[in-house]
């Protein structure tokens, strides 16, 4: 469900507040809680304050911020935290090269790589309709790998506008992650910014961005899902910029 709309009217005010957990994260919580709480009460103090940390650690990793996406058709939006590892030229996904996805010719990808500091709920990056969803097994390799892509746990997303336009995306376990969540599947309409899913305990997310089109970030920087602008639809000018 989208979040309700936000708008730039003079006079409002945006205030901060705690983020919520997940309820996918909710079960971990618990069972890291009452470990903590056995070993208090065995007087276990040595095992007892690392585990109060490592539950505290779990909590704010499914933390699931509010996030305000910008609307506009022409914008493609971050659908995940994180750090731009790579942006290179591929072919797409084998499982989205079909006519009707987004066929064999190559395209721009933008890699995310989700540290497990990041919040790992993932966004759509456009709104529409959600038409394809493939879950590939794979290997829990580094997620940082350019070969993550081709050989780890992933699953894969493509959402179509009505006019025609086409975003395909990857959700890629790494090396702890041992489970990727999809909360919307064939035929779920989505807005832009609207939560589609999750990956536990670190790993990555590419994007596939249609012919003709840039992105507006650049390797090394860090974005946030479902704010972050990574591209406008047909811009094509290459940006630069510096590190400090």
């Amino acid at each position: 469900m989208n979040l309700p709309a936000s708008a730039n009217t003079p006079g409002a005010i945006a205030r901060w507040r705690w983020p919520s957990v997940h309820p996918a994260g909710r079960p971990f919580i618990l069972i890291s809680a009452v470990v903590t709480l056995g070993f208090a009460w065995m007087a276990w103090e040595t095992l007892a304050w690392p585990m109060a940390g490592i539950t505290l650690w779990v909590a704010a990793f499914f933390r699931d911020p509010v996030r305000v996406s910008p609307v506009d058709e022409r914008l493609i939006i971050a659908p995940a935290d994180g750090l731009v590892t790579q942006i290179a030229e591929v072919l797409p996904p084998i499982e989205l090269q079909a006519e009707d996805a987004l066929g064999n010719a190559p395209v721009t990808r933008v890699s995310i790589f989700m540290s497990v500091f990041d919040v790992h709920v993932n966004r759509a990056p456009i709104a529409g309709t959600v038409t394809h969803r493939h879950y590939v097994a794979g290997l829990f390799l580094n997620a940082d790998l350019d070969k993550a892509s081709e050989d780890n746990e992933r699953q894969h997303f493509l959402i179509e506008r009505s006019d025609g336009l086409k975003i395909g995306f990857t959700q890629i376990a790494g090396l702890v992650a041992r489970r990727i969540i999809a909360f919307v599947g064939p035929g779920s309409v989505v807005g832009v910014g609207e939560r589609v899913g999750l990956i536990r305990f670190g790993s990555r997310v590419d994007v596939y961005l249609p012919k003709g089109t840039m992105p507006r970030v650049l390797s090394g920087q860090r974005i946030v899902a479902g704010e972050t602008v990574i591209a406008e639809v047909g811009d094509v000018a290459q940006r630069t910029g510096i590190a400090q």
